[in-house]
């Protein structure tokens, strides 16, 4: 076995092997091409933000708001259905981890567990 071929990214076994163009696992029967592992996102150590159905947000994505929230200093909260346009990823306060701007109520931040990707 060679020292320097990755583990599986499956199930972490050591045992990996090249068949042509693909790594195989003899352990789970997975096989995958070595430049995915290249490309993942988290393997890279970036942080991936998901919406409530877990797809993956990016800047500038327009999101809908799956339930109905409330907003200090506003009788009424912001309705389920809301769309919000452009918004911008953030390292917020309290796992509010988006930036933008909602129509009637300006700026602020909210949490990607309660939007849903538009």
């Amino acid at each position: 076995m060679s020292d320097n071929l990755p583990p599986c990214p499956q199930c972490s076994s050591e045992y990996t092997y090249e068949m042509n163009a693909l790594m195989v696992c003899p352990e789970c029967a997975h096989e995958w091409a070595p430049a995915d592992a290249d490309e993942a996102p988290e393997a890279a150590g970036e942080r991936v933000i998901k919406d409530a159905v877990g797809n993956v947000l990016a800047d500038g994505d327009t999101v809908t708001v799956v339930k109905a929230l409330k907003v200090k200093g506003s009788p009424s909260g912001i309705k389920a259905g809301t769309k919000v346009r452009n918004i911008r990823l953030v390292d917020g306060v309290d796992g509010h981890d988006i930036d933008c701007r909602i129509e009637g109520f300006g700026a602020m931040q909210l949490k990607s567990e309660f939007v849903k990707k538009a």
